[in-house]
């Protein structure tokens, strides 16, 4: 019996190598990637088109001093980006303004009423982006519908002229720019006009000569919806 035990044990002891050398190779395991979150890359090449709404206040020495109006309107324009952060565009600008703005009081009751209610303009832009964002300057043509009239203290039209009804000058401006989804930025822009000034050379006594300047400073938050042009919005991951 005991050599039994002794010739089992043998066996046992010699054949446990040559099971362990028959067992499959433990296969490894390539750990899940770790997903994250796409890096959006942000374009601003393309066309767009958008509305803004804001105020309007005269200068000092205007005939409508210190007031300020409604404006809102619409924008539409095109930008590039370079391979850097720069951007350079143009764009097209036309605001509505509210009419009947009472200007200045002049001595024998004779109150001028500035009614202009149209302004426009056309400049070229030229920006710093950084991802969504982008800080811009602009600045070229602007004009401005400009009639104004002369009432007495009875309500009746004293007849003068001025430099004319439509004025040509010039804009410069500033804003900051947001792209806030897919296609969509918004912005708010400080924006100078000056179309030189007025000269009444008719009418009562107390105007005739009388020269005032015309200019506007403008407040104005808007959104453009962006065709992307120059490619969608991608992401690298």
């Amino acid at each position: 019996m005991k050599r039994l035990l002794l010739s089992a044990a043998a066996l046992t002891a010699l054949a446990s190598p040559a099971l362990a050398a028959d067992m499959p190779a433990r296969t490894y395991t390539k750990a899940p990637p770790v997903y994250s979150a796409p890096a959006v890359i942000y374009n601003w090449t393309g066309f767009y088109i958008g509305g803004h709404v804001g105020g309007a206040f005269a200068g000092n020495n205007s005939l409508t001093g210190s007031d300020g109006r409604f404006m809102g309107g619409v924008q539409g324009g095109f930008d590039y980006q370079f391979a850097t952060n720069g951007v350079m565009g143009i764009e097209a600008q036309y605001s509505w303004l509210n009419r009947n703005t009472t200007g200045v009081n002049f001595p024998g009751g004779t109150v001028i009423t500035a009614r202009n209610d149209q302004l426009g303009s056309v400049t070229g832009r030229v920006g710093y982006t950084w991802g969504p964002g982008l800080l811009y300057a602009k600045g070229g043509y602007a004009w401005r519908d400009n009639p104004n009239i002369a009432f007495t203290t009875a309500g009746t039209p004293a007849a003068f002229t001025t430099d004319g009804n439509h004025q040509n000058g010039w804009t410069v401006g500033a804003g900051l720019e947001y792209m806030f989804a897919p296609n969509w930025s918004a912005k708010a822009e400080y924006q100078y006009y000056n179309f030189g000034s007025t000269t009444f050379t008719g009418g009562p006594a107390a105007i005739v000569g009388s020269r005032f300047r015309d200019d506007d400073h403008t407040v104005k938050v808007g959104v453009n919806y962006r065709f992307g042009w120059g490619g969608p919005v991608a992401a690298k991951y």
